[in-house]
């Protein structure tokens, strides 16, 4: 579920220059998604490390020809990102080379049997 603005909101947000995201951030504010205070950046550069940090999620969506409905694509993706992370070594007291530890934690994460 996405949190209401009083819970946590960014300060900025970076982002290229699409023209649907102003709109799409001003529809946010006045739902009380995202706090008022959240400045939008439009900068060509300014997100390139976060556009390669998902682009191993793009390689896995686009093939299957996205997704069906918002709450899908949230769940997908978000299991998307825990293996990425479990891949990536940042998880704590589980080593980037520690196979059966991943196992272990992937295991506990989504409770499925090793």
């Amino acid at each position: 579920m996405l949190k209401s603005a009083k819970d946590q909101s960014p300060r900025v947000i970076n982002v290229d220059q699409n023209k649907a995201y102003p709109p799409a951030i001003e529809e946010l504010k006045n739902e009380s998604v995202l706090a008022v205070t959240s400045q939008l950046r439009q900068c060509k550069y300014l997100n390139n490390i976060l556009e390669q940090d998902h682009r191993f999620i793009k390689r896995r969506v686009n093939p299957g020809l996205g997704f069906s409905s918002f709450n899908t694509a949230y769940r997908t993706i978000k299991g998307y990102e825990a293996m990425n992370m479990i891949r990536k070594g940042q998880i704590e007291g589980v080593g980037r080379k520690d196979i059966l530890g991943q196992v272990r934690f992937a295991a506990g994460l989504f409770r499925i049997a090793a």
